[in-house]
């Protein structure tokens, strides 16, 4: 009775830990599921949290992007815990078996087998297979052994391609992580319970430890074991502890020391007198200074390792200082960074020509989110199938693209899910940063020096002066071609594009003619159409406004615009008021002087472009009647005419027909989304993934405007992907925080920011947090789970759902209801072959004639009942949609015999 006791509380033990392996240390994620499903709150999730696009009745009315990322994460986090609740009966029942069986205590062998099994899988997973994916494999290759199929690609075009060694390294994980050390864990608790002094508590403490550890992060655990078996079998071997504690302490050890000697790599790196760059003149005093003071450094290593507190640079110099403890999760504080746009700002602020917010560092961050939200999607996915070489709990790694260029911090790394923080630095960065991005960019395989002479490298190895400098940095590349789905930029100047008037006119004639058009498709036509019956048929307008060198339907005869007297339809009468306005507004919004200097056009375009409309002359008065006409028709016509004015570029004639221009106004209103950035539905539509977008751009930067277009094209971009030395990233942010909140240095050109090649100094510095560092976004905590990536679903399936198992057992029970009614009937399965094709076909040309697209199981019923057939029955024909035609499925053809009319009624339709 003891053991079957001590058997069930061993699988409780191990589903425990396999559960809140697989659980974030933040508990609010799922406490909202529980105040949502259990407690019926009235203040359910609004509707603003829906996975799609709602579109309002107005056929002219903008699509209404909605963030995707609430349902989505409301639903992964569902599927795992009901993935959980299964798999708690599943490990709990499969433990408490293999511990009732006796395999551990009575084969002495087992645990020696498992031990060493463990050992040699560990090294052929995590050494061998990793170092042959390296970028540098053993910083002595050029090349990668084993390479992606983007490897030699210039340009990513799609999705990344799923290799087999990444099958492999997924499953062999899979294998080490679920069922190697759980075993072997299982097996030292299970031989050992009764030799440890007060076995309970240590039992539950070490085991739980040891298997959740695993669980999450196994990486390290073969040598772990290794060194555990060496040293208290030979070195220290009067310790006659038993193997499960001896274990539990060599686990913390092992990490101290790793601590350690990630330190002392970084300080050899940071002070190494042949790569140091002077930032001041104190650096240059401090380097000979510290040489007498090595051997105290590594006693201060070994301490700051043993309190996990960082070694930090005295303002970036080569003397070092233990800083105070910090953990290792997190650094200071959980920073968010905080948008500025039009749902929290004032509407007076909106309008004002220096806009908050109205500068590049603000309008780039969406882009770092949208980065954020796509590693959200696969980041853990990609981890686990190898994608970014080795990761542990707290490293950094700095991911590098043409525009995109952020420091990502692994925050936690659970059982199928990966906590982290981006943080993003500027499109623009100083010269320092720029040096430091080319030298994580740049190859080293041209480099062919060895010491003072050329004399080349063998045949894809490393020169002997390459990898030297590959071994003193601080980083390592672990991929040159990670892709993810992204967005590439472009900004062209708007200054250069409507400097010459004919530019001008075809601006002002695209914004003409997109008036017309988001006119005549709306709703709205007719009760707009009876405003035009009050208004002069022959109206002549001489306002100053209008010009011959860019109206087209300047009349120079009256020195105005006119409206032919032939045309007495209201629609043109409508149209040609409207075109009245707009134009008229524009010149507003550009004081009046939009044909002498383009700069005012420009300021009067971006104006109504976020939606500034001023009605200021009297003859547009009587657009306040339906205030509907600035919202529905003037604003997206202005937002379409620089779309327009786009294409114009590219061939100037091509709208000339007006068929063309239709359909081309058409698709971009369907597939675009042209807006200002300030605007909620720009950034909505960026992170829900909209295939194209456009804006106009308007940055007051020391004193001067400028005016861009900007234009996102979704694609997949290509990353490269750095790995840092941790204790690297937290020495210098500590560095920094003491050299700025403490000493009071607040110059900006300060020598502990100037680049460091060997460290990646400024990148580092400038990603810490503000004011600290100047990064332009910073993400909050974002957990990326391993149900979201469609890649890994692929090879190891699917998570567990209780629909699962039903479909199952109702296909099993179909099944055998089938065969033994078939078995059952007499005659058996004598019905001849011919006679159920010929029923088949019969039913599928019938279906066909019919036209009917699915139809449903009780519709399928009921016909079934009308049919005359002297010898069959069937209860349900499931058709494929796809293969209407060509295929179909009979299921449960009730042994091809006819039944009684209540017989036939009381067939379950499943």
């Amino acid at each position: 009775d003891y053991d079957v006791v001590f058997s069930v509380f061993c699988g409780f033990l191990v589903f425990f830990a396999y559960h809140l392996s697989r659980s974030s240390s933040d508990p609010t994620v799922y406490w909202n599921l529980v105040v949502k499903y259990v407690f019926k709150r009235k203040d359910k999730v609004k509707k603003d949290n829906e996975y799609k696009v709602e579109e309002t009745n107005d056929l002219n009315q903008e699509k209404e992007y909605i963030d995707p990322l609430p349902e989505k994460l409301e639903k992964t986090l569902l599927s795992r815990l009901e993935n959980d609740i299964i798999l708690s009966v599943l490990i709990t029942i499969f433990v408490f078996a293999i511990h009732v069986s006796t395999i551990f205590t009575l084969q002495p062998y087992v645990e020696k087998f498992l031990q060493i099994f463990a050992v040699c899988w560990g090294l052929l997973l995590h050494y061998f297979l990793t170092n042959f994916r390296k970028e540098l494999p053993w910083l002595c290759f050029a090349q990668p052994t084993l390479k992606s199929k983007e490897y030699d690609m210039f340009e990513v075009k799609g999705q990344a391609k799923l290799m087999w060694f990444e099958r492999v390294q997924a499953w062999m994980w899979l294998i080490e992580r679920n069922f190697i050390y759980p075993l072997c864990h299982h097996n030292r608790h299970s031989c050992h319970f009764e030799s440890i002094r007060f076995g309970t508590l240590m039992v539950v403490v070490c085991t739980f430890k040891c298997i959740r550890s695993s669980f999450n992060d196994s990486s390290h655990n073969h040598l772990i074991l290794l060194f555990t078996y060496l040293f208290f079998k030979h070195d220290f071997a009067f310790i006659k502890e038993p193997f499960l504690i001896n274990f539990f302490m060599t686990t913390i050890a092992y990490h101290k020391f790793y601590e350690f000697l990630l330190k002392i790599r970084f300080v050899i790196t940071y002070v190494a007198p042949w790569q140091i760059t002077w930032g001041s003149a104190f650096h240059a005093f401090a380097q000979p200074f510290n040489v007498p003071h090595s051997g105290l450094l590594f006693v201060q290593a070994a301490i700051s390792s043993l309190f996990s507190s960082p070694l930090q640079p005295l303002l970036g110099s080569a003397i070092f200082l233990m800083s105070y403890v910090r953990p290792v999760k997190f650094w200071e504080r959980d920073y968010n960074t905080k948008r500025v746009d039009n749902s929290n700002t004032r509407l007076i602020n909106q309008l004002e020509r220096n806009q908050l917010g109205n500068d590049d560092n603000n309008l780039n961050s969406i882009f770092y989110e949208h980065l954020t939200r796509s590693l959200q999607h696969s980041l853990y996915g990609d981890v686990f199938l190898g994608r970014w070489g080795p990761v542990s709990q707290g490293d950094c790694f700095v991911l590098a693209s043409d525009n995109l260029n952020c420091l990502l911090h692994v925050i936690e790394l659970g059982n199928g899910l990966l906590t982290f923080q981006v943080r993003g630095l500027e499109f623009r960065g100083t010269y320092c940063q720029q040096r430091e991005v080319e030298a994580i960019s740049e190859g080293v395989n041209e480099d062919e020096a060895c010491c003072c002479c050329e004399p080349g490298h063998l045949p894809g190895m490393l020169s002997l002066n390459a990898a030297f400098n590959q071994r003193w940095l601080a980083w390592e590349v672990t991929n040159t071609k990670y892709v993810l789905e992204g967005y590439s930029i472009s900004d062209n100047s708007a200054l250069s594009m409507l400097q010459p008037y004919d530019l001008r006119k075809a601006l002002i004639t695209y914004y003409v003619k997109s008036v017309i058009y988001f006119t005549v498709i709306n709703k709205r036509l007719d009760r707009w159409c009876k405003l035009a019956e009050s208004m002069d048929k022959n109206f002549i307008d001489l306002d100053i406004t209008f010009n011959v060198s860019v109206d087209e339907d300047y009349d120079f005869r009256v020195s105005g615009i006119t409206k032919s007297k032939n045309e007495k339809d209201l629609v043109v009468t409508l149209c040609f008021y409207l075109s009245l306005l707009a134009r008229r507004a524009l010149s507003a919004a550009s004081h009046h002087n939009s044909f002498n200097s383009v700069e005012f056009l420009l300021y009067g375009l971006h104006s109504l472009f976020k939606g500034d409309f001023r009605v200021t002359s009297p003859r547009d008065e009587w657009v306040f009647q339906d205030i509907n006409l600035l919202n529905l028709v003037i604003a997206p016509s202005v937002r379409m005419a620089v779309k327009l004015h786009q294409d114009h570029f590219m061939s100037t004639d091509e709208y000339d027909d007006d068929s063309l221009l239709y359909s081309a106004i058409t698709t971009y209103r369907e597939e675009y989304v042209i807006s200002h950035e300030a605007d909620p539905v720009w950034r909505n539509a960026v992170l829900s993934n909209v295939p194209s977008l456009l804006a106009l751009r308007h940055v007051f930067d020391d004193g001067t405007d400028q005016y861009k277009i900007i234009m996102l094209n979704k694609r997949y971009l290509s990353f490269r992907v750095i790995k840092v030395n941790r204790e690297c990233v937290r020495g210098l942010w500590a560095g920094q925080q003491q050299e700025l909140v403490y000493l009071r240095n607040r110059n900006p050109e300060r020598g502990s920011i100037q680049n460091a090649k060997q460290a990646l100094r400024n990148i580092i510095n400038s990603s810490c947090d503000q004011p600290i560092g100047y990064p332009i976004y910073v993400s909050p905590l974002t957990t990326s789970f391993a149900e979201t990536n469609d890649q890994l679903a692929q090879v190891i399936g699917k998570p567990l759902s209780f629909g699962m198992f039903k479909r199952f057992f109702a296909r099993i029970w179909n099944r055998l209801r089938t065969r033994c009614g078939e078995g059952c009937s007499s005659g058996g399965t004598g019905i001849q072959e011919d006679t159920q094709e010929e029923f088949v076909m019969r039913s599928m040309i019938h279906r066909r004639d019919s036209g009917n697209e699915y139809e449903t199981p009780q519709l399928l019923q009921s016909k079934s009942k009308a049919m005359r057939h002297p010898s069959l029955t069937y209860q349900h024909l499931q058709l494929n949609k796809d293969l209407t035609i060509t295929s179909s499925t009979l299921v449960n053809l009730s042994a091809f015999r006819p039944l009684e009319t209540e017989q036939r009624d009381a067939v379950v339709v499943l």
